[in-house]
């Protein structure tokens, strides 16, 4: 773990998400309580680190932390709510799923979602504090095989290898092929093609 990493006590949660950005795809939360006195090494911001290495630190985190858990919110209440509320959402899901009630929460960002306990945001939190990593890997780990499954529904698209994102091929799917149930049509790319 790097020595900038902050480590929270064993009645704090970290709470992080995967795939606000997407035009497809449930946006995923995920709460993770570490234990102070079980260090994980080799936590980091999830973007950071390569699959192999996230998928291995999933395992641990999911071995030896005191609690966690990962939720969603789907394309239907993503589309309903907007992307912001939707992410509020899986994180108060992920929060209230949690085997042990933490007695506050730290979250990656700038904006808090509305939980029952206190709540701190910290800007690029998921490089600085260990439980808010550890639950961006979780998140982004839950969400990529996801979006495997959904590559497997709906494989015309590529949601194997661009996840959802709005990249030149996945445009060029959804020009093709128009959008699937999955995709966020509140998102302007989406939504453009509805109105053709």
């Amino acid at each position: 773990m790097p020595a900038s990493l902050m480590v929270l006590p064993a009645d704090v949660c970290g709470i992080d998400e995967a795939g606000r950005g997407p035009l497809a795809g449930p946006v995923v939360a995920a709460a993770v309580i570490l234990d102070p006195d079980d260090p994980i090494a080799g936590l980091d911001d999830s973007k950071k680190l390569t699959e192999k290495r996230r998928h291995l630190l999933a395992e641990a985190i999911r071995a030896r932390a005191l609690a966690w858990c990962v939720a969603e919110a789907s394309p239907a209440e993503i589309d309903r709510l907007n992307i912001l509320q939707a992410t509020f959402l899986a994180m108060q899901r992920a929060v209230a799923g949690l085997s042990l009630r933490p007695a506050r929460a730290v979250v990656d960002g700038n904006r808090c979602p509305r939980l029952e306990i206190p709540v701190e945001a910290v800007v690029r939190g998921d490089g600085r504090v260990a439980a808010v990593a550890a639950a961006s890997i979780l998140a982004k780990t839950v969400r990529d095989a996801r979006m495997q499954e959904l590559h497997r529904q709906y494989p015309q698209y590529g949601f194997d290898r661009h996840m959802g994102y709005p990249t030149p091929a996945h445009l060029a799917a959804l020009q093709a092929h128009g959008p699937c149930p999955v995709h966020r049509r509140s998102f302007a790319p989406v939504a453009q093609l509805n109105l053709l």
